[in-house]
């Protein structure tokens, strides 16, 4: 198992509420722009993304490698940043 980042850290510690996607960890500024270039600029809307998905976590790296040029190391870490706040906050 992997050590936590202290970016995942620090977006697990406390509810999202209105936080910029650039919080989610694994979101870096040029995926950053990406996103909300097309609407998501908010960690909420990605992780609403990320429900419609199932929380199915390779259908969602998949999704914002093609639609939004993550690398997969990007994908992979937004991912797993999301289900871990799914599994401590639903």
């Amino acid at each position: 198992m992997e050590p936590v980042s202290p970016r995942l850290r620090a977006f697990l510690s406390e509810p999202m509420g209105e936080k910029d996607v650039c919080w989610v960890d694994g979101i870096g500024r040029e995926l950053a722009i990406n996103l909300v270039t097309k609407g998501f600029s908010k960690a909420y809307i990605l992780l609403g993304q990320f429900l419609l998905m199932h929380k199915d976590e390779d259908e969602f790296q998949k999704w914002l490698i093609c639609c939004f040029g993550a690398t997969q190391c990007e994908a992979q870490r937004s991912a797993t940043c999301l289900k871990e706040w799914c599994t401590c906050f639903l």
